[in-house]
């Protein structure tokens, strides 16, 4: 996200705007940086970013996928559609009440 440490890692891409999902997932507390779990009932807060194959394949690298996190259509409030990443375990982590990674607050 803008602001956040790995920005920069979206540097050259086209930001598209602030985005919400369904609530129907968990966001957790990873120490440094958050996770994503499908399930759950919670919304969370994001952001969309159009990227050509080129950064797609530098961002896959960098998030670890497919083994730490993997690539998936993620459901959004509005009913769209968008490519996000997902924790690829089940390790049990801190969930983030807010759903928002800037706001975040564990449970």
């Amino acid at each position: 996200m803008r602001g956040e440490p790995n920005a920069g890692l979206l540097a050259g891409a086209r930001f598209l705007g602030p985005a919400i999902t369904e609530p129907r997932y968990t966001l957790l507390h990873l120490g440094p940086y958050p996770g994503m779990r499908e399930g759950g009932t919670g919304s969370i807060v994001g952001e969309l970013y159009e990227v050509d194959d080129e950064l797609l394949a530098s961002l896959d690298d960098f998030e670890g996928h497919p083994e730490l996190y993997r690539r998936a259509r993620i459901r959004l409030r509005d009913g769209e559609q968008a490519e996000g990443y997902l924790l690829a375990s089940d390790d049990t982590h801190d969930g983030i009440v807010s759903g928002d990674w800037r706001r975040r607050r564990v449970w």
